[in-house]
């Protein structure tokens, strides 16, 4: 005869919870605690959390998934006091946040978080964090074996001046159009095109006043920029190389300077001789240039293999776009290589936009392209994380948009390179 034990076993103890204001807000989270923990964890408010730290039933706490949305800023004192709680009973904190400020994230970090993790989870990221946080502590460093490298965010390599590389300027023609957002997913794109044999990638921001892309990817700006920029000139090559930084070990990025810097602050000349040194050294080169037209817009467009201009679809755009192409055309210069790219397009069963596109195109006498598909709230997100859509969000209709233009340049790359030899 079976024993009362084996009929009705002890239930396998709480390993983990998820602690928030109300966890059904975090439908994606419950799911996939479920699919790494099954039956081994709970749900708990703020204020139980507190109480129930204290209980015999936490001593089997490996860790709590603290899920915050933008509604908890106003209340950080209290999810503080969960954190600290947590740290005091050895309970460590992965952090899950959903449209929390940069302010406010950074706030919660330095409370204790041990890890952190974007809401919507993008696939994996969950398991990911577990694992981080059950890795055994590393030594101490006096006990560690001493190490000489050189930092993790300066390029591996040497400029060789052995590459020839593909230009891609990126040229949003009014504010909010996208412009760094597609510079800097083009740019990982490109990156991350093989496995095993990546191509080089360098994303250059020309924006000095209110250039974005350290924001974008989470780089600091470092006075080394404002040194190359104040004596472009007398630097070489690997001046110019050592100056970028390095994001994920594949895409090494040129920031744009601490400081606001006017936009005549670097010559024609200087640019030219940055895009010479970059196309020496990689195999694509995108640059995020500012919204305002200067006098080396010239050099950069001649120097473009492809000039791409985000617009949308409005009034704005529209005559931005009809004042480029009347001012190119009017001095002689290659307006050809313009690839004009709607953002927020319409999507396949909006035909009133697509109406709309299409007369937007006609009035202009232009070709828009290329169609990029709203990304929605998931592309602020990941720029406020510093990360490219690819880690945040994989599946994101923007991001397969991009992806499938960095495959056609590398195609049309390879075809013309074939041509040649």
């Amino acid at each position: 005869m079976a024993s009362v034990a084996q009929l009705y076993p002890e239930p396998a103890p709480i390993v983990a919870c998820t602690v928030s204001r109300n966890v059904q807000n975090f439908d994606l989270l419950i799911e996939d605690m479920e699919a790494a923990l099954g039956e081994r964890w709970g749900d708990l408010s703020f204020r139980e959390a507190l109480a129930f730290f204290d209980q015999p039933n936490a001593e089997h706490l490996e860790f709590v998934a603290l899920a915050v949305d933008g509604e908890d800023e106003e209340t950080l004192s209290e999810i503080a006091a969960v954190i600290t709680a947590a740290q005091k009973h050895g309970i460590k904190v992965i952090l899950v946040a959903d449209q929390v400020g940069p302010a406010g994230l950074h706030q919660l970090l330095r409370m204790g978080a041990e890890d952190f993790v974007p809401y919507p989870l993008p696939e994996g990221a969950l398991d990911e964090a577990i694992e981080r946080i059950r890795r055994p502590a590393a030594p101490p460093a006096e006990l560690a074996a001493p190490q000489v490298a050189p930092s993790p965010e300066a390029p591996a390599f040497r400029a060789g001046g052995d590459r020839d590389g593909v230009v891609l300027p990126v040229h949003g023609l009014a504010g909010g159009v996208g412009g760094t957002t597609f510079a800097v997913n083009l740019a990982w794109e490109l990156a991350n095109l093989s496995k095993t044999n990546p191509p080089r990638v360098a994303l250059i921001d020309l924006d000095l006043q209110f250039g974005s892309v350290a924001t974008s990817l989470d780089l600091p700006r470092r006075d080394q920029i404002f040194d190359v920029l104040s004596d472009v000139s007398s630097i070489d090559s690997d001046s110019f190389v050592q100056s970028m930084l390095t994001f994920n070990d594949r895409l090494h990025v040129f920031t744009s300077p601490p400081d606001m810097l006017p936009l005549d602050f670097i010559t024609s000349e200087d640019v030219a001789k940055l895009i010479t040194m970059a196309r020496a050294n990689f195999d694509y080169v995108v640059i995020d240039l500012p919204k305002t037209i200067v006098q080396w817009t010239e050099t950069v467009l001649n120097q473009a293999h492809v000039y791409f201009v985000l617009i949308e679809l409005d009034m704005r755009s529209a005559q931005n776009a009809l004042r480029l192409v009347r001012a190119l055309k009017a001095e002689n210069l290659p307006w050809e290589k313009l690839r004009f790219a709607l953002n927020r397009a319409p999507g396949f069963t909006d035909l009133s936009g697509k109406s709309r596109a299409r007369r937007l195109a006609e009035s202009l006498a232009i070709d828009i392209e290329i169609m990029l598909p709203d990304g929605t709230r998931q592309v602020t997100q990941a720029n406020d994380h510093g990360v490219p859509l690819a880690v945040s969000a994989a599946k994101n209709p923007l991001r397969k948009e991009i992806q499938k233009i960095a495959r056609q340049i590398s195609e049309t790359n390879a075809a013309a390179e074939a041509a040649r030899l």
